[in-house]
């Protein structure tokens, strides 16, 4: 894919979540690497329903912005996803309301936040850790991402929003897709007696599709 239709794509894949209600006025961001080992990453205060793709900020592989408008005030957070997940292409970090609303509230388990309820969660996020809150642009997210190990392509930052990395930008935004959806089936479920995968099917899921789960 040439420079000038990553550019395309990324616009009409922000658009696609910002008309569905994924995100709303100038939140989230999304950064994508270049061939060259740079990357073009949305602006900040930008909106993902009128992104312009000639203003999308341009850094090159020294980390360097070249071109386009100042880029989003999370660049931590996208940095240390790249440094710690050699294979990430793309990352995708949303104020998606099901996913904050459940990381408001109390969890069994901080490293494996969402409820095994579909196999589609396991397949395309294995686990998502929940992280502390930290306020937007603090450059101390990325010591957290970074304390991950590198474990995990996705991350729920507490009461502001998840956070995927993946292969490529379609990757990415199917996954985050997937991880409000299964935050939105959890409330519907909630205090109702639902049946989540057991330990063999998360097993069968995790080990059929090379999911990143131990």
């Amino acid at each position: 894919m040439t420079e000038t239709q990553l550019r395309e794509q990324i616009c009409q894949l922000a658009k696609s979540m910002f008309d569905r209600g994924l995100t709303v006025g100038s939140s989230g961001n999304v950064s994508v690497r270049c061939d060259d080992g740079g990357l073009l990453v949305t602006p900040t205060d930008s909106c993902f329903g009128r992104l312009d793709p000639a203003r999308l900020s341009r850094f090159d592989a020294t980390g360097r912005l070249v071109s386009g408008d100042p880029p989003t005030k999370e660049m931590p957070l996208h940095a240390a996803f790249y440094d710690s997940r050699s294979q990430a292409g793309a990352i995708v970090h949303l104020h998606a309301t099901h996913s904050v609303a459940l990381s408001t509230l109390p969890v069994d388990d901080a490293a494996n936040f969402l409820p095994p309820l579909t196999a589609y969660s396991l397949m395309r996020l294995g686990k998502v850790a929940l992280l502390p809150y930290f306020r937007p642009g603090d450059s101390a997210v990325a010591n957290a991402i970074k304390g991950l190990a590198g474990k995990h392509s996705a991350v729920m930052l507490a009461n502001h929003g998840p956070v995927v990395a993946g292969k490529g930008l379609e990757a990415a935004v199917y996954a985050v897709e997937e991880l409000e959806e299964t935050a939105r089936l959890a409330f519907l479920l909630r205090g109702l007696p639902a049946r989540g995968l057991d330990d063999a099917q998360i097993r069968d899921v995790v080990t059929h599709f090379d999911v990143e789960w131990d």
